[in-house]
């Protein structure tokens, strides 16, 4: 029989081999039975059970008490397990049950952990009774491993006590047969105190994964009946594997929610629309809205922030183009996982390469806050990967969780820039390979961020120092050279820069020309004067001869500093001593008229016309 989930059959395994198994994982999902039929998790578990031959299968929680037996059959296995210490000599009344066994035992007397592993350890010490006793949501059957209560360490004893002293029936016949067992529902194997499990050959471990690319599709096609969306959802189509990709990450429960919302619409969606309404509560994706012609207008978009590197801006478009095309693994790949792009841009400092990352932020989500920055000079230490991901339980700032994890949580559809790469820790490289390999982190709380909507850009100055300024291909070629080697022979990490792709290496050229520089001081003129114009009422800020202004301050930029250093200049010679002049005036003087730049030399003056 092929199974269509994968641990279903190790379960039917392990049960009739081990004493005591422990379920975890993803167990308040849906799954598929032997026969191929969508169910909750406990109730294949019974099935399968029954199936193999144990004449009881007995639920017990804390609050829910007993169920999955009828009253008859919970009094015989007390009668063989248990007797109360009283004169009569009475059977212990565990409380009533409802008609239906599968009911939880609830509002009745309460039946305590001792009580219930009492009968259980008869049962197994005494019975001939092939019986499972589940406990249900076992995780919060007990406290911190390192803190148990005196009647917690005594049902750890009885637990194990019961399985070591239990009969080992050594006959040929028996061997096929099953034998009562202790079976631990849990949502993680963590919550259990070790010394349960560890080192113990009488427990087994079954694993629930999230479902694989093969139950998705099964329990998709098992629901098409109800999905009401645009694409045809027919076995082998590609739709119907492009919404299997999507679903990466998602229970059944998950696949079985977003039918239902489906059907709530009042028009029917596009998948890509779906998974985006069911995921972030957005109708369309931001990456359903980049289309052709927004694409023909990337590099005019680009230009107006960033200037003198058409050779970036030209490299940006073309892998934009790649993207939407369907021709690289950024936006339409088999592996929507993934992040939708990943870029590294390297070049000197102060040429563009951060304002470009914020450029392509606006252009890709509307918004430049879109782009969230890390600095990796803050993360060069040994444990810093805590800082994006989180501390694990048990230290200090877990419940805070990770910088990059809360921030990728928060706003999913964001351009995560990366500065500086080189000076983060090694350690730090691994996640950024598990992002780039699988497109999700496991915080410190142990919940799995998805990175398959953002955009990555790293940036790093790595050969600024040692390259000179010539043509851009030169400078270009260099640049990548000295990437490579960086990679290769100082981090030893070549995988990395292998991920990134070395298509997607885009060098920035030195900023030597001045017309480059004026065009830089010139943009940034345009917010000051709408500035003043909005504080102070000002008409307009005029100069005398702007060009030659602006070449006058182009000349004492440090070439070294790129067009940061030309905003330097910019706040000490023009800046600062309009703010002077601006503070020796009465606002009422300033209303309404205009300021004239007056140039003398290398200073400026400024007078009210």
């Amino acid at each position: 029989m092929e199974y269509i989930n994968a641990w279903l059959e190790n379960f039917e395994r392990q049960s009739l081999i081990r004493r005591a198994l422990i379920v975890s994982g993803n167990i308040i999902d849906l799954s598929f039975s032997a026969t191929g039929q969508l169910q909750p998790i406990n109730q294949i578990i019974t099935e399968t059970l029954k199936k193999q031959g144990f004449q009881q299968v007995v639920f017990y929680s804390r609050v829910g008490g007993i169920s999955g037996v009828t009253p008859q059959q919970w009094q015989d296995l007390q009668a063989t397990g248990f007797q109360q210490d009283n004169s009569a000599g009475e059977a212990y009344d565990m409380g009533g049950f409802d008609d239906n066994p599968q009911q939880q035992n609830t509002g009745q007397t309460e039946l305590t952990p001792k009580d219930f592993f009492a009968v259980a350890e008869k049962v197994l010490l005494q019975s001939k009774q092939r019986v499972a006793f589940i406990l249900d949501w076992s995780n919060y059957l007990f406290g911190q491993a390192n803190s148990l209560s005196d009647a917690e360490r005594a049902w750890l004893q009885q637990i194990s006590k019961s399985l070591r002293d239990a009969d080992i029936n050594d006959s040929a016949y028996e061997m096929d047969k099953p034998q009562s067992i202790f079976i631990f529902l849990c949502s993680g194997i963590g919550t259990l105190p070790p010394s349960l499990y560890l080192n113990n050959p009488l427990f087994g471990e079954i694993n629930i994964a999230l479902p694989n690319i093969k139950e998705r599709e099964h329990a998709i096609l098992a629901w098409k009946h109800i999905f009401q969306v645009q694409e045809n959802l027919q076995h082998g189509t590609r739709e119907l594997n492009d919404f299997v990709t999507q679903t990466d990450n998602f229970t059944i429960r998950d696949i079985y929610n977003m039918a239902r919302l489906s059907r709530q619409q009042k028009n029917d969606l596009t998948i890509n629309n779906l998974v985006s309404l069911y995921r972030f509560g957005k109708r369309q994706s931001p990456w359903e809205q980049l289309d052709q012609s927004k694409l023909q207008g990337t590099t005019e978009k680009l230009k107006l922030r960033v200037k003198g590197q058409d050779q970036a801006v030209e490299a940006v478009r073309k892998i934009l183009i790649r993207a939407y095309t369907g021709l690289s693994g950024l936006q339409h790949s088999a592996k929507a996982k993934t992040p939708k792009g990943a870029l590294f841009f390297v070049g000197p400092t102060g040429v563009g390469k951060t304002e470009l990352a914020k450029s392509l932020a606006q252009f890709l989500f509307g918004d430049e806050e879109a782009c969230i920055r890390f600095d990796m000079s803050e993360f060069n230490h040994e444990h810093a990967d805590q800082r994006l991901v989180g501390a694990p339980p048990g230290y200090v700032g877990f419940e805070q969780g990770g910088q990059l994890t809360n921030a990728v949580k928060a706003r999913p559809f964001s351009l995560l820039l990366f500065d500086e790469i080189e000076k983060a820790h090694s350690r730090i490289l691994d996640k950024f390979l598990q992002i780039l390999e699988d497109g999700r982190l496991t915080d410190g709380k142990g919940e799995t961020i998805s990175f398959a909507d953002t955009f990555i850009v790293f940036t790093s100055n790595i050969g600024a120092s040692e390259i000179e300024p010539s043509t851009p291909k030169q400078v270009a070629e260099q640049f990548k050279i000295a990437v490579q080697r960086h990679f290769k022979d100082e981090l030893k990490r070549p995988e990395l820069l292998g991920r990134i792709g070395e298509a997607n290496i885009i060098p920035f050229n030195f900023m030597q020309d001045d017309t480059i520089l004026k065009e830089i001081a010139r943009a940034k003129l345009q917010p000051l004067e709408q500035r003043l114009k909005e504080k102070w009422f000002i008409k307009a800020l005029v100069f005398e001869n702007e060009d030659k202004a602006l070449q006058t301050l182009a000349g004492m930029v440090n070439r070294q500093h790129g067009g940061r250093g030309m905003l330097n200049v910019l706040t000490k010679e023009l800046f600062d001593p309009l703010a002077e002049f601006l503070f020796s005036q009465r606002p009422e003087q300033l209303r309404n008229r205009s300021i004239q730049v007056i140039q003398a030399g290398k200073t400026f003056d400024f007078e009210m016309i």
